[in-house]
């Protein structure tokens, strides 16, 4: 699987497990970065395997590395969603005083996740630019040896 069919993979993991504002939410979350971060890992690795010689079918390694920090930052997104979301979870819902009470961590909470689907578009983005075109390279020549010296004796 190409890195930006992994992305993808995640992404819609990601779409079809929604973070409910319950314990399947919260599991959901937890997952979402676990997956993240084995996603990530996955990139950094390639962007360090990209670097050695004679490696095709890879984007290039600074795209590697440009996806893997928006990796990070969705990660982040999403374990500081973990806060708002535990306190929804876990406080009654029941009095309109309780749910006005709420509304500041729902917002901080829409706001995290809205900024990891933005740090997983464009780490997409990075992904999906076509590497640049590049001649074929040629096998580098063998070495010359040097002329053995031959000693009269």
């Amino acid at each position: 699987m190409s890195p930006l069919q992994a992305l993808d993979a995640v992404t819609a993991d990601v779409h079809g497990h929604r973070i409910t504002v319950d314990s399947t939410g919260l599991f959901n979350a937890t997952r979402h970065i676990g997956l993240l971060c084995h996603l990530a890992a996955r990139m950094a690795a390639d962007a360090e395997y990209q670097l050695s010689p004679n490696i095709a079918d890879l984007p290039p390694a600074e795209h590697l590395g440009a996806s893997a920090g928006h990796l990070g930052q969705a990660i982040a997104h999403y374990t500081q969603a973990l806060a708002p979301l535990l306190v929804l979870t876990t406080t009654a819902q029941g009095t309109p005083q309780q749910k006005l009470d709420s509304l500041d961590h729902h917002s901080r909470l829409r706001s995290h996740l809205d900024d990891a689907g933005r740090a997983l578009a464009a780490a997409r983005t990075v992904l999906a630019v076509p590497p640049p075109l590049t001649a074929p390279s040629t096998p580098a020549p063998a070495p010359l040896r040097a002329p053995a010296v031959r000693s009269r004796a």
